[in-house]
């Protein structure tokens, strides 16, 4: 991709195996495009950004012309099948290594099955939530349930890249052990199989205990600003995190990245607003795609396109010389990630 080494994908949670119609298909783009509910009458979700996105850049993976109409693209996708157009759109998405959070809702891939598609690198990146409420259901009692989530922990860190958590909110301190006990006491009491795990007391605990095994930890946080205690609290432990915010709030994260020396961030999807914000080797890549494997092309072509139009006016204005573009491309766009997730070097 003009060029620059493949990327690494840091966040994601896969494809779907599913062929798509029509419908189906605006289904996933309209979740990608942030939209709620059907597209107004007379008009499609292709008419977004996203599917703009997906308009330029996909067609001519799947051996069509840039711009063709959606049903003409979606007609190839079908004679084509999903799997061998998947493949062909992830193995052309500049994707070199991903990582992929396990578990999540959906007939989607798998890190292995990714990988094979892909021919690239996956590794799997564990939830903590999920994994509890796993350990929930076949847990009798406070005890089984705490021992089982502390031996699933354990065993997950000796295969998994890293942790992530979908907490809005986390105290300086780690909750005290009969402070866990009465939390997991009152959630198992109410709980009803597959529910969500809602006792902050706990998700503190899951939280601590992930960043004990020395795992890198993604924090999957609307605001981080609600995690600051937390960040400062975790300095020295020898567990990086990494945070993963909602828009508007990826320029504060950048700005918390920069204070703390073991915390990251996510570039998001306007890197000249996150750059300025935070030194350039504590950003970090990724595409979040769900659902689709255009979205795995889309957002690896924005994010090589929005920094080469970054880097080439830092250029022409003299703050950067003609090779230091290219460099911090490559650092932001595959080398932090190498660092912080200790990955070999298959995406370069």
């Amino acid at each position: 991709m003009d060029g620059l080494p493949p990327l690494i994908d840091q966040y994601s949670v896969g494809a779907v195996h599913d062929e798509l119609g029509l419908g189906s298909f605006e289904t996933h783009l309209a979740a990608a495009a942030g939209a709620h509910g059907p597209a107004p009458a007379g008009t499609s979700f292709f008419d977004s950004f996203t599917g703009l996105a997906v308009r330029r850049w996909c067609p001519p993976l799947l051996g069509l012309e840039p711009h063709c109409p959606p049903a003409r693209y979606l007609a190839r996708r079908r004679e084509m099948g999903a799997y061998r157009a998947g493949r062909m759109l992830l193995r052309g998405s500049g994707i070199g290594t991903f990582l992929l959070e396990a578990g999540a809702p959906g007939n989607l891939t798998s890190a292995t099955e990714l990988a094979t598609a892909a021919a690239a690198g996956a590794h799997e990146v564990v939830r903590l939530e999920p994994l509890a409420e796993q350990v929930a259901d076949t847990s009798g009692s406070v005890d089984s349930f705490l021992g089982y989530t502390a031996e699933a922990l354990y065993a997950a860190a000796q295969y998994a890249a890293a942790f992530a958590s979908g907490a809005t909110h986390c105290e300086g301190r780690a909750p005290e052990a009969g402070e866990v006990r009465r939390a997991a006491d009152r959630w198992l009491r109410r709980r009803r199989p597959g529910e969500r795990l809602g006792e902050p007391a706990l998700v503190r605990h899951l939280l601590w205990s992930a960043v004990a095994t020395g795992l890198p930890v993604q924090l999957h946080c609307p605001d981080p600003q609600p995690l600051v205690a937390f960040l400062r609290a975790t300095t020295g432990i020898g567990s990086d995190l990494v945070l993963l915010p909602e828009a508007p709030h990826h320029r504060r994260a950048a700005q918390l990245a920069a204070v703390h020396a073991h915390v990251y961030a996510d570039a998001g999807p306007r890197p000249e607003e996150t750059l300025g914000q935070a030194p350039f080797g504590k950003l970090l890549f990724s595409s979040g795609a769900r659902g689709l494997p255009e979205l795995y092309v889309t957002g690896a072509r924005c994010f090589v396109r929005a920094m080469a139009r970054l880097v080439g006016e830092w250029t022409e204005e003299g703050l950067c010389g003609p090779g230091d573009g290219q460099r911090i491309t490559e650092t932001v766009g595959f080398g932090t990630a190498r660092r912080v997730y200790r990955l070999s070097a298959e995406a370069g």
